[in-house]
């Protein structure tokens, strides 16, 4: 069941604050990587590419865990748990995009040849947060 995030704990999805995303490697055993994201009032999205070992998890087991600190008090947090509800590569260049201006504001510039940039939707489920 979806849940949508505090509204006083939104603001770290407009801060350049980088979440831990902890998947479920095949043996069961976590597996957490630093991960730009935001918040679309529906779905936290997060950005990969084809092949890397988070993109292999989510599609074999989507539950998901997720943590953001604030950058400006890192006594404030919001860790999500839930699951992806969708992989799209619709629209995901351009949603790269905006993830790299956010937190480097330019253009993502580390594309390499036969990259795929995909944009993993995570339904909410459960909160824990320090306000």
């Amino acid at each position: 069941m979806s849940k949508p995030i505090p509204e006083q704990l939104r603001d770290l999805f407009d801060k350049p604050a980088l979440a831990h995303l902890a998947t479920l490697m095949p043996d069961g055993r976590p597996q957490v990587t630093p991960v730009w994201c935001d918040y679309d009032g529906r779905s936290v999205r997060i950005n990969t590419s084809a092949g890397r070992q988070k993109d292999k998890n989510l599609m074999r087991d989507g539950r998901v865990a997720l943590s953001i600190c604030d950058p400006d008090n890192p006594d404030r947090y919001l860790e999500v748990r839930g699951r992806v509800i969708e992989r799209t590569l619709e629209g995901a260049e351009a949603h790269l995009d905006s993830l790299s201006r956010k937190y480097m504001g330019t253009d993502y510039p580390y594309r390499r040849p036969g990259d795929q940039a995909i944009t993993y939707c995570i339904e909410p489920e459960h909160f824990t947060f320090m306000d």
